[in-house]
């Protein structure tokens, strides 16, 4: 019986590929928790967010449909770091239970990854073990995420970028890296982290 998961955060800046690496991971049978896709779910899916962000940010909060309403909310806080610490403020408590509560439904696995482009701005990687940045250069980045956003220019890519924490940052929290840099194999890098997380989960059991 296992008396502790170990919990490895894996982040990156947007374009960095970390989605890719977590499916790696994912076929080695690993669970992998994508924190920005379930906060979309929570959003939408809360009773008691829903009521919370209603009450802070007015009806519009949720469309005619009932759907959490993006565009309007991004509007609110564009640019305006207070809303912003508000609506996080609302958020990350309910992601983190949800998180919490995967944990013990995925309580079998030798170890658990969770995914988040903002562990390190949220305070999120604070309950986890260890930590994996993916590291891609920025001009590697910026095409990846033109190819993938055609709607997106090299200047709104930009501004994204300013608003998350610089690369070089990442890389010297991290207890772990993974060049995804189109130079690098990244599979061997997977397999290598994947040996070591094994002999830690088993040292955490």
């Amino acid at each position: 019986m296992k008396t502790k998961n170990l919990k490895i955060g894996i982040t990156g800046g947007i374009g960095s590929g970390k989605s890719i690496i977590c499916r790696i991971f994912q076929t080695l049978g690993i669970p992998v928790y994508d924190a920005d896709s379930r906060a979309k779910w929570i959003v939408n899916h809360h009773p008691d967010l829903r009521k919370e962000l209603i009450a802070e940010f007015g009806a519009e909060a949720y469309d005619a449909q009932g759907n959490y309403n993006r565009a309007y909310m991004a509007k609110q806080v564009f640019n305006d770091g207070n809303r912003v610490k508000v609506l996080n403020r609302l958020i990350h408590p309910r992601v983190g239970q949800d998180f919490v509560d995967w944990t013990h439904q995925n309580s079998n696995a030798p170890y658990l990854l969770k995914e988040a482009a903002l562990m390190f701005e949220s305070g999120s990687f604070l309950a986890l073990d260890k930590i994996i940045t993916v590291f891609a250069p920025e001009e590697v980045r910026i095409q990846r995420i033109l190819k993938r956003d055609p709607h997106r220019s090299e200047d709104q890519i930009k501004a994204i970028f300013g608003k998350q924490l610089a690369e070089e940052e990442k890389i010297k929290r991290a207890d772990f890296v993974v060049q995804n840099d189109d130079q690098h194999l990244v599979i061997p890098q997977v397999l290598e982290l994947h040996a070591q997380f094994l002999k830690l989960a088993e040292q955490t059991s």
